[in-house]
């Protein structure tokens, strides 16, 4: 959210007319100036983020050639003729407000924030999202596929080793997921409540009480079901597939999703973006469920460690989690504090090949399952080894010669493009 928030800050303040402040040009790029204005908010928002004295000088100056780097860029991008729509402006501006809206609580919240109205907010900032896409497709553009070879790699390591320091602990973990079960007759009672929910709002209850009485999404239920302005994209295909159907008020019939049964009403249509209000009742698993669940994961762990199969096949086979099923339940390679809280506690007290025992894990707000994880490999803490440290060293290296190369390129458009500092 914070980034976020920085960076509406940042569009606004350079968006503000010089007649607002009493204010200067510190530097000229191409046609673009850079004000003071401009050049202390920076300074005083990468200070906040730092903990640094705002009245660094070396601060001030590597701000300031940061800000010239981005308008060096800006000036290269449009050289090169890159070509950004106006329906990309609109939804980076859109993407921008709307994740503000949902995290600060409403539109009448950020507009009292910046001082202004949604709509000026949003002229405000149009110019400098159009530069940001174009700087940043320009640089995708030069350096998104730079990667290292095998040597550079190698190069890399050994000119860096000795100022790498240690490797911290690293585990290599899969796992199996299980998501319980609910039953045919289980499904039908929750099926019912919301029917008879549905009915109650068309003989004439209010919405808003009703899904605060009864709905189980803790992000909606205390506003009345209301979910804002969203695009496609954002909620499960059931429920967008219902929603964008709808008319304006219009209610739909119940419609069943991964977590449950939801009553949608479109409350407002605007470009692409819908606004509705819901009412959700989970389909929840008995204790029977989530019984049969523990029992299946400690019947597959009991059968590995017996040597009756190997942990990916039987991940591969019984496995609920999508992301990993196909993949053997590989869940990756982890520094420890990279770890959840969940991970983190199985993996303290599992032994390297060992298999943990049924854990309940939250996959969201509202929904839940079991799992085992199998602690695969331990990696100790160790001095960096081109072996096994290879995939980490590399997108250092990577890294490495990308930040090369974009100094090679700055330099190279200093050179050609007029730029000029003036204070």
């Amino acid at each position: 959210m914070k980034k976020l928030l920085i960076l509406l800050f940042l569009s606004l303040a350079a968006s503000l007319p010089a007649q607002d402040v009493i204010d200067k040009i510190v530097a000229i790029v191409d046609n673009e100036v850079i004000l003071k204005s401009e050049l202390d908010f920076q300074v005083n928002m990468v200070a906040n983020q730092r903990k640094l004295d705002p009245s660094n000088p070396n601060l001030r100056t590597q701000v300031l050639n940061a800000m010239i780097e981005e308008k060096l860029l800006y000036a290269q991008a449009l050289l090169d003729s890159i070509v950004v729509s106006e329906e990309e402006v609109r939804r980076q501006i859109d993407y921008q407000i709307e994740t503000i809206i949902s995290q600060v609580g409403s539109k009448e919240k950020v507009e009292q924030m910046y001082g202004m109205t949604m709509e000026k907010i949003r002229r405000e900032i149009r110019d400098n999202v159009r530069k940001e896409i174009l700087v940043n497709r320009m640089q995708e553009k030069k350096f998104g596929m730079i990667e290292s070879s095998r040597r550079e790699v190698e190069e890399f390591f050994t000119k860096f080793k000795d100022s790498l320091g240690v490797i911290p602990e690293k585990v290599k973990l899969s796992h199996i997921f299980r998501n319980p079960q609910t039953s045919a007759t289980l499904k039908q009672k929750y099926f019912d409540l919301a029917k008879a929910i549905l009915d109650s709002i068309k003989a004439g209850a209010d919405f808003s009480e009703m899904a605060k009485k009864y709905s189980e999404d803790p992000g909606s239920a205390a506003a009345g079901g209301d979910l804002g302005y969203v695009k496609r994209g954002v909620f499960y295909p059931e429920f967008e597939s219902a929603a964008f159907a709808l008319e304006v008020n219009e209610l739909s019939d119940i419609v069943e999703s991964p977590v449950g049964y939801h009553i949608i009403q479109l409350m407002d249509r605007r470009g692409e973006s819908i606004s509705t209000r819901h009412i959700l009742i989970k389909i929840k698993a008995d204790s029977e469920a989530d019984l049969d669940a523990i029992d299946f994961l400690t019947s597959v762990r009991d059968s590995v460690l017996k040597g009756h199969g190997k942990f990916s096949d039987f991940a591969r086979k019984y496995s609920d989690d999508p992301e990993t099923k196909d993949f053997g339940g590989a869940l990756g390679t982890f520094y420890m504090e990279q770890l959840d809280k969940n991970l983190l506690d199985i993996v303290t007290k599992t032994k390297e090949g060992d298999i943990s025992y049924p854990k309940r894990i939250n996959v969201s707000q509202i929904n839940y399952g079991y799992h085992i994880v199998w602690i695969e490999q331990r990696i100790p803490q160790h001095k960096p080894d081109l072996d096994i440290d290879f995939t980490d060293l590399k997108k250092l290296s990577d890294e490495y010669k990308k930040q090369r190369l974009y100094a090679e390129f700055v330099s190279e458009l200093k050179s050609k493009i007029f730029w000029e500092i003036k204070i």
